[in-house]
C-alpha cells in the first residue's frame, strides 16, 4: 500500500520542484492507479477494500495537484510553510486588477451579446498569459523568490476563475 504520510511529491517518486515531466507523472499515476484501484480489492474484506478507496482517492488528489499548475506552486509554497491564497491577504498589483476589470467587462458585453468568437478570443489569452505566469513562477520558485511565486500562484488562480466564468458564458450561448 502507500505512504499515507508522504507529500505528493514522494507519493510519485518525483523531485520537490515545480519544473515536473507531465508525461512522467501520467506514467506514474497510471503504475499508483493499478496498484491501488478498488476494483483491485474487491474480493478483499471490508477493510482492505477501505484502504484501497482511501489510498486511490490519495493519489488521485496528490495527482490533480501535481497536473495543475497553480494547484503546484500552492503546494510547493505550503510545503515551505507560506499560503498563498490567506483570506487575510487579498494583496495583488494594481495593475493587474484592472486588467482583469477591462477583461471583466468585455467579457460581460461579449457574454451579453452572444459573441462567441470574443469569448473564445478571451479564453486564448488568459491561455497564453497563464503559461506566461506558469513559467515565472517556475522561476520565482527555483530562485526561492516565494514572495512573487505567491502573487504569481494567486494570479493563475484568479485567471482560472475568469477562466471558469468564459467556459460557462459560452455553454449558455450554446444552450
Amino acid at each position: 500500500m502507500i505512504d499515507f504520510s508522504a507529500d505528493h511529491f514522494a507519493l510519485f517518486g518525483l523531485p520537490r520542484n515545480f519544473r515536473i515531466d507531465s508525461s512522467e507523472l501520467d506514467r506514474r499515476w497510471r503504475s499508483l492507479q493499478a496498484d491501488v484501484h478498488p476494483d483491485r480489492h474487491a474480493s478483499g474484506d471490508d477493510a482492505s477494500r477501505r484502504m484501497a478507496l482511501q489510498a486511490s482517492s490519495r493519489v488521485n488528489e496528490a495527482y490533480a495537484t501535481l497536473r495543475d499548475p497553480a494547484a503546484r506552486g500552492e503546494y510547493l509554497l505550503q510545503l515551505l510553510g507560506i499560503e498563498s491564497l490567506s483570506e487575510t491577504d487579498t494583496s495583488m498589483p494594481a495593475d493587474f486588477l484592472i486588467e482583469q476589470m477591462e477583461r471583466r467587462e468585455s467579457i460581460e458585453e461579449a457574454s451579453d451579446s452572444g459573441d462567441h468568437a470574443a469569448l473564445e478570443l478571451a479564453l486564448t489569452e488568459i491561455d497564453v498569459e497563464r503559461r506566461a505566469l506558469t513559467a515565472g513562477l517556475a522561476d520565482f520558485l527555483d530562485a526561492h523568490a516565494t514572495a512573487d511565486a505567491k502573487t504569481s500562484v494567486r494570479k493563475l488562480r484568479f485567471l482560472d476563475r475568469v477562466k471558469s466564468e468564459i467556459n460557462d458564458s459560452l455553454i449558455a450561448i450554446e444552450a
